[in-house]
């Protein structure tokens, strides 16, 4: 199994334990509140969307990466997303090393 996969599989047990958050105004408001701790956006969302979450990331400095497509990360959280966040550290912290965030 890939570090992607694996990955994935983390981003499920995080919806499951309430420590993802998922959609483009809740996870905007986690960045500007920092609870975020890593945030992911599906590789096929819009120009426009990435570069908004993206430079919310950077001025708040929260890490994130441009990754998986939007079916990958819907399929993995059970639900139709294209931009995630986890809100814990642990799990975060999982990601970015299975990631090289």
């Amino acid at each position: 199994m890939t570090n992607e996969q694996k990955a994935l599989n983390l981003l499920g047990l995080a919806t499951r334990a309430g420590k993802l958050v998922s959609g483009e105004d809740l996870t905007i408001k986690h960045v500007r509140s920092e609870k975020a701790k890593v945030v992911i956006i599906a590789n096929d969302a819009s120009e426009n969307t990435r570069k908004k979450i993206s430079d919310k990331c950077q001025y708040y400095e929260i890490p994130y990466t441009i990754q998986y497509s939007k079916a990958e990360l819907s399929q993995a959280i059970g639900k139709e997303r294209t931009i995630v966040c986890l809100t814990d550290a642990g799990f975060a912290k999982k990601i970015r090393e299975l990631l090289s965030i």
